[in-house]
């Protein structure tokens, strides 16, 4: 999976954001201020974490050598997924779906109508 591919991918999600907290050499994608995925830019092959359910992430863990815990993380709520092309790229877009679906459903009531309703910030 390209670079290009991920970031449009994660930038089309409804209220994702772009920064950079952590240096230009790493990507950071939030909603509403809440990260749901972040990558280093310069990695080759190109890894990503993601917000992962606990049970989930053990699953993932055990089927896939390239799902590791979260480097950086709370390793018990993220993965790290190796871009590699290993896994099959449907399962990948998943993997960003289900993190992203788990940030949005942890924000408060008002958080998720302010997005339902395109508004930001």
């Amino acid at each position: 999976m390209e670079l290009e591919t991920v970031i449009a991918y994660l930038s089309g999600k409804k209220g994702a954001e772009q920064d950079f907290p952590f240096g230009p050499e790493v990507l950071v994608f939030k909603v509403l201020g809440k990260m749901f995925a972040l990558m280093g830019l310069e990695e080759t092959p190109l890894r990503v974490n993601l917000k992962c359910d606990p049970h989930q992430a053990e699953i993932l863990r055990d089927l896939y050598p390239s799902v590791l815990p979260g480097y950086h993380m709370n390793k018990k709520h993220w993965n790290t997924v190796i871009l590699d092309n290993s896994l099959p790229e449907e399962e990948v877009l998943a993997m960003m779906d289900d993190s992203y679906d788990l940030v949005v459903a942890g924000l408060s009531r008002a958080d998720r109508e302010r997005l339902a309703k395109g508004e930001s910030g």
